[in-house]
């Protein structure tokens, strides 16, 4: 079924460049899910893909410096990892195509809809945070008998309100809720060891793209001081997490590089290298 795109793209006398914005190294199982998933349909790296290497394990606080010099260059695509570094890119450029997974797109600004997205950005919204509370329901059936539980919070991708709905559900369950916000990857070791100092039992590690980036981490130490745990991707399991719920970032991923085989070949028929992409 991919032969006709596969045909296509080797057609073209054209060289294709994409960048990245993300946490995440290039050998990160999502980013090899797209770039096989963008193979099968005949962009190859090595062939008639670039891959620029800038854009791989940035710091948060680079995602802008990082998004402004890549869109200095050619480049056909950025591809990014969680609002934080969407708004970078779309800061940056507004002509560039901008492709990325965040919780809610249209809730944060980042488009108009989901149908019509508008402007250079398109992507998946996963809405991982209205499934916090069901993560919270599934961690306390897990462990029936625990009455002191904690949370870790990004305040980037978690609203107050629905951090204290989430304490008040527990509460009505009979479980006292710590809640821990967290904004950088130099504080979550301390806070799981705050949490467990309190007398929490287990923690709900609330949909963060900090917490995702930072997993390996995060499970090497719930392990170590003998917590269960529950995550927004269910991906997180196969690194040691008790539990996951939610959707599987590979697989979000290979969609994403399937929207990104479109944006590639809306380019094919502009003059320009960077083509402005109504999305």
């Amino acid at each position: 079924m991919f032969a006709p795109f596969a045909a296509w793209a080797q057609r073209a006398d054209r060289t294709y460049r994409l960048a990245f914005v993300t946490a995440f190294p290039r050998q990160a199982p999502q980013n090899a899910a797209l770039l096989d998933e963008l193979a099968r349909y005949g962009f190859v790296e090595g062939q008639n893909l670039v891959v620029d290497q800038r854009g791989f394990s940035t710091d948060y606080a680079k995602f802008a410096e990082v998004a402004d010099a890549i869109v200095k260059s050619p480049v056909d695509a950025l591809v990014c990892a969680g609002e934080i570094a969407m708004r970078a890119a779309q800061q940056a450029t507004r002509t560039v195509p901008i492709l990325g997974v965040a919780d809610d797109m249209v809730a944060a600004g980042l488009v108009r809809s989901l149908p019509r997205p508008g402007g250079n950005t398109t992507g998946i919204s996963i809405l991982a945070t209205e499934l916090d509370g069901k993560r919270q329901e599934i961690l306390m059936e897990l462990l029936p008998n625990a009455r002191r539980m904690a949370a870790l919070a990004d305040p980037n991708s978690s609203e107050a309100g629905r951090l204290q709905k989430l304490r008040d559900a527990a509460h009505a369950s009979g479980v006292e809720l710590s809640i821990h916000v967290i904004d950088n990857a130099k504080t979550i070791v301390p806070t799981i060891a705050e949490a467990k100092a309190s007398g929490a039992e287990a923690i709900n590690f609330l949909s963060s793209p900090l917490f995702n980036s930072n997993r390996r981490i995060i499970v090497e130490h719930v392990v170590a001081l003998r917590l269960s745990s529950i995550h927004h991707l269910p991906d997180i399991v196969e690194d040691g997490g008790l539990a996951g719920y939610g959707a599987c970032i590979t697989l979000m991923y290979r969609q994403m590089a399937r929207l990104l085989v479109k944006v590639l070949q809306g380019t094919t028929s502009r003059s320009s290298d960077r083509a402005t992409c109504d999305l």
